[in-house]
């Protein structure tokens, strides 16, 4: 009877078993997030594909100290007279007969199946070859700098929108605490009415309270949605389902002085050194451009075998030197040095204007966490004082020492309080997020510290 009894309650117990292990599911962290857009994000994946792209020229570059050798295969035929003496001439075929005067003035048409290999070489080109793969090289390092940009660009996206939902979750609970006090306030003021305690306005009013706090619980909860949107863009996904999140608490981050952040800035920010890369490349190219006005030497070859069919033997011969180059009239190439010189100031006056705006933007961040931290401990006293308040006031509305305005009154400075508490502790996490980020800090491990 036992055993019959647990194989009909065993069905029912896995179930149960099954459901408290998926409820038990540990909630999306922060660094999960972050993983899962830098593995999805498209703006990881174009920086990938500009470091691919940057690898490619600098590949491309060296291929300039390679000889280059090419191979044709030429078949033609014809009776023109240059044609049909050179033509037998290279297969090795001509004869006496051949000086013939209407021989060389009217030749019978005459097919060559040409075979030919050339190459060439530049052995000196004034070190422009090697100052293009300079160039290309640090061009290289740029982009792997810019890609490492963007991933603290995409990990500061995923913080503002997890933080973002997190505290849209707060405010979704607090808004649902509230609802609930509405409640119980509206049946209270409907028991004081019956009580000749109170009169029906003051039901009313917390009629119209009631009313005011399911508004506010729709807004929170649409507000939810909304950050749940942002983050699935951040992360780079659009068929992310919604997970539970560990709730957004409140933090006490380390602070650095001003100048040590300016310092870290402008020794770890990647996108500071991707432009002094490119500024660096830029050079490079200038003299590179120089270069172009001086003697190049090139070594050159050509083999050829000539048959008058294709499977036939015929002649061959060979070709081979070296050149000496030199620009006498370098008109163009005066031009594409100004070009380059003017690219030069353009990267200069950017890598000015960018360490202008990074100053501007560390001492941003940097005003923002300290003003944070203030505002934070402002928020936690009052909303201390808020609730000991609410909790006098309603000790005295329920036992008739107090309107309900006044109740009202101080349920509405308690709820702007923890409001501005919550949005004090999200202002402090945002706040630090941005000086790791000015700072050229936020990595994924940093960014755990915020959870």
């Amino acid at each position: 009877m036992k055993n019959s009894l647990f194989r009909n309650l065993w069905p029912l117990l896995s179930l149960a078993a099954a459901a408290g292990l998926a409820a038990q599911e540990p909630p999306l962290t922060l660094r999960q997030a972050i993983d899962t857009a830098l593995g999805k994000n498209p703006e990881v994946t174009m920086a990938q594909a500009g470091q691919q792209s940057a690898k490619a020229s600098s590949m491309l570059a060296r291929t300039a100290l390679l000889p280059q050798l090419n191979f044709t295969e030429d078949i033609s035929r014809g009776d023109d007279p240059v044609y049909a003496f050179a033509a037998r001439l290279r297969q090795r075929s001509f004869t006496q007969a051949d000086f013939n005067v209407d021989t060389l003035n009217r030749p019978n048409p005459i097919s060559d199946f040409s075979t030919r290999f050339t190459g060439q070489w530049m052995l000196f080109d004034s070190l422009r070859t090697q100052r293009m793969i300079q160039g290309a090289d640090l061009m290289r390092r740029s982009a792997d700098s810019t890609t490492q940009a963007i991933n603290q660009k995409v990990v500061f996206d995923v913080v503002r929108a997890y933080e973002a939902v997190l505290f849209a979750q707060r405010r979704v609970a607090v808004a649902q605490h509230e609802q609930e006090t509405a409640d119980a306030l509206l049946a209270s003021a409907a028991d004081h009415v019956n009580a000749g305690l109170a009169v029906d306005s003051d039901r009313m009013l917390a009629a119209v309270n009631q009313s005011a706090r399911k508004q506010e619980l729709i807004t929170a909860e649409g507000d939810l949605d909304l950050a749940w949107v942002q983050l699935r863009a951040a992360m780079g996904v659009e068929d992310f389902a919604r997970a539970d999140l560990k709730p957004i608490e409140p933090h006490e981050f380390a602070a650095l002085s001003l100048d040590e952040q300016m310092a870290s800035a402008l020794k770890t920010r990647p996108d500071l050194e991707a432009l002094k890369l490119a500024q660096t490349a830029q050079s490079k190219s200038v003299s590179a451009a120089r270069s172009n006005f001086l003697p190049h030497i090139a070594a050159y070859g050509n083999w050829e075998e000539d048959r008058d069919s294709f499977g036939g033997s015929g002649g061959n011969n060979w070709v081979a030197g070296v050149q000496l180059g030199i620009d006498i009239f370098p008109s163009t190439k005066k031009y594409e040095l100004a070009r380059e010189v003017a690219a030069k100031r353009r990267v200069d006056a950017q890598v000015t204007q960018y360490q202008q705006q990074l100053r501007v933007q560390v001492s941003q961040a940097h005003i923002h966490q300290a003003t944070a931290v203030q505002a934070l401990a402002t928020a936690k006293a009052a909303l201390a004082q808020s609730e000991e308040s609410l909790r006098i006031l309603r000790n005295r509305y329920n036992a008739g020492l107090a309107t309900i305005n006044d109740l009202l009154r101080a349920e509405d400075a308690q709820r702007e309080s923890e409001s501005n508490y919550w949005n004090a502790v999200y202002g402090n996490a945002m706040a630090y997020a941005e000086t790791l980020f000015a700072t050229g800090t936020l990595t994924p491990d940093a960014a755990e510290a915020l959870q």
